[in-house]
C-alpha cells in the first residue's frame, strides 16, 4: 500500500511538473506581435512601473503640504536621582548659610502621552514640489510612449528579419534542388563524353556554396526568430508562428503619399521629452526664488503625564495631568552671504542651457525627419528596381540554363548567371525589408501608431 501511494504521488508530481514546463504556442500578424510586445515586453512592463512609481511621489509630495498627526508615548525610569546642591539656609532660615544642603527632585517612574498635529501653511518650496510631481509624472509617460514606439520599430525589424531568413532558407533549397538536378545531368553526359570535366567540377564548386549557405540561412532563422520572442517577452522555448509573408508585408508599407505630409516636431517624443527637461529646470529656477520666501507653519500639541513611585499606570485610580499647547512657526531667510543669489544664478543658467538644447533638439529632429523620409524613398526605388532585376536574371539564368544543356554555353557563363540570379534574390529580399524598416523609422520619428 505504502509503495503504491509513492507511485502515486511520483505521478502526479511528474504531471504537474510536465503542465508547468509544457511549451505553448502563439501565431501573430506584425500588428499583433506588436501589440503583444507593448504589453509584455520587459522593458515595457517596467516603463509602466515608472509611471505607476511616479504616482505613488506625487501623492507623496502632495500629502506632505496636508495635515500630520505623530503620537508618543515616553516611558521613564530614575534609577538614579541626580541631586542638587543648595544654601544651607535654603529651606531652614536659621541655618548656616555657608554649609550645602542636597535635595533630589522627581518620582521613580513616570510616563508621558501626546499627540501632535501639524499643518503647513506656506511654503514656496511645496508650492514647486506639487509641479515637479507633475512633470516628473509626465517625463514618465512619455518616456513609456517612447519606449512604446521603440518596441514597434523593433518588433517590426525582428518580425522582418525572421520572415527574411525563412524566405533566404526556400530560395536556397529551390536553388540547390534546380542545381543538383543540373549537376547531376551534367555528370551523365560528362560520363557519355559530351562535355567537359570542368563544366561538372564547376558546377560542384556553386553547389559546395549554395549548401554552406543553406545551412547558415537557416542558423539565422532561428537566432531571429529567438530575437523576436526577446522582444515579444515570450520564454524562447516557447513556439511563435508568423502568419504574414514578406512579400505582403512589404507591399503595405508602401506608403507615398507619407513623403508629402509635414513634420511636426511637437509631435516627436524626443522633442517632448526636451520639453519636460526645460519646464524642470524652469521650476528648478523658481524653488530657488520662492527659498526667500516665508515659511509658515502651525501645530497643536495635547499631551498629559503622570508620576508614581512604584509602577502601578495600569491601575484605574492613577492621576494623569492634561496639557496642551498650539503654537505659529514663521522662518525667514535674511543673509546667507550670497549664497542663495549664487543657487539661483545656476539654476537660471541650467534653465538657459535646457531652452538651448530644446532647439538643438528641434533642428536635429527635422534633419533626422528629412534623412529617413530620403532613405525611405530610396527604399521604396530600390524595392521596384530589385524586384524588375530579379525578373531580368531569372530570364538570363534560364536562358544560360537552357544553352549550357545543349552546348552552346560554358560552364563560366552559366555560373555567372546563377550568381546573378542569386545576387538578385538575396538583394530583392533586402530591398523588402528595407521597405520596412525605413518605414518603421519614420513612423517612430513623427509618433504614428
Amino acid at each position: 500500500m505504502k509503495q503504491k501511494l509513492t507511485i502515486l504521488c511520483l505521478i502526479i508530481a511528474s504531471v504537474i511538473y510536465a503542465q508547468e514546463n509544457e511549451k505553448k504556442s502563439f501565431s501573430f500578424t506584425l500588428q499583433q506581435a506588436i501589440d503583444h510586445a507593448i504589453e509584455n515586453n520587459y522593458t515595457a512592463i517596467n516603463a509602466k512601473r515608472d509611471i505607476e512609481a511616479a504616482k505613488q511621489k506625487k501623492w507623496e509630495t502632495t500629502a506632505s503640504g496636508l495635515p500630520q498627526i505623530t503620537s508618543n508615548l515616553q516611558y521613564l525610569n530614575n534609577l538614579d536621582f541626580q541631586v542638587q546642591g543648595v544654601s544651607g539656609n535654603a529651606f531652614n532660615p536659621g541655618g548656616d548659610p555657608n554649609e550645602i544642603s542636597t535635595i533630589a527632585f522627581g518620582t521613580k517612574h513616570s510616563m508621558n502621552a501626546s499627540a501632535t498635529l501639524s499643518q503647513l501653511i506656506f511654503d514656496g518650496s511645496y508650492i514647486v514640489g506639487l509641479q515637479s510631481a507633475k512633470v516628473y509624472l509626465q517625463i514618465s509617460e512619455n518616456a513609456k510612449e517612447k519606449t512604446d514606439l521603440e518596441i514597434r520599430e523593433m518588433v517590426t525589424n525582428a518580425y522582418g528579419n525572421v520572415l527574411l531568413a525563412r524566405e533566404s532558407v526556400l530560395i536556397f533549397e529551390k536553388n540547390k534542388a534546380t542545381l543538383e538536378k543540373t549537376l547531376f545531368e551534367t555528370t551523365e553526359t560528362f560520363k557519355n563524353g559530351l562535355t567537359e570535366e570542368e563544366n561538372v567540377e564547376q558546377l560542384q564548386i556553386t553547389l559546395t556554396h549554395l549548401t554552406s549557405s543553406l545551412s547558415n540561412a537557416k542558423k539565422r532563422e532561428e537566432i531571429a526568430l529567438n530575437l523576436l520572442k526577446i522582444a515579444m517577452g515570450i520564454d524562447i522555448n516557447n513556439e511563435v508562428i508568423l502568419t504574414e509573408k514578406l512579400d505582403d508585408l512589404a507591399i503595405s508599407n508602401v506608403d507615398l503619399s507619407v513623403l508629402n505630409e509635414e513634420f511636426d516636431s511637437n509631435n516627436s517624443m524626443d522633442f517632448k521629452i526636451q520639453k519636460n527637461n526645460e519646464e524642470s529646470k524652469r521650476l528648478l529656477l523658481k524653488l530657488e526664488r520662492f527659498r526667500a520666501l516665508p515659511t509658515i507653519g502651525a501645530q497643536l500639541n495635547y499631551g498629559a503625564n503622570t508620576f508614581a513611585n512604584k509602577f502601578d499606570f495600569l491601575t484605574t485610580d492613577q492621576k494623569w495631568y492634561n496639557y496642551s499647547n498650539f503654537g505659529v512657526n514663521i522662518s525667514l531667510p535674511i543673509f546667507s552671504s550670497f549664497r542663495d543669489r549664487s543657487r539661483t544664478q545656476q539654476a537660471k543658467i541650467a534653465f538657459e542651457q535646457a531652452k538651448t538644447q530644446v532647439t538643438e533638439t528641434e533642428q536635429r529632429l527635422k534633419l533626422q525627419y528629412q534623412q529617413a523620409k530620403t532613405d525611405y524613398e530610396f527604399s521604396i526605388e530600390q524595392y521596384g528596381a530589385s524586384k524588375s532585376n530579379l525578373k531580368l536574371a531569372e530570364r538570363i539564368e534560364s536562358k544560360q540554363q537552357i544553352k549550357f544543356k545543349e552546348g552552346l554555353s560554358t560552364s563560366f557563363e552559366y555560373t555567372e548567371a546563377q550568381r546573378q540570379l542569386y545576387t538578385a534574390q538575396q538583394n530583392y529580399l533586402q530591398a523588402m525589408i528595407e521597405v520596412m524598416n525605413k518605414k518603421a523609422t519614420l513612423d517612430k520619428l513623427t509618433n504614428k501608431k
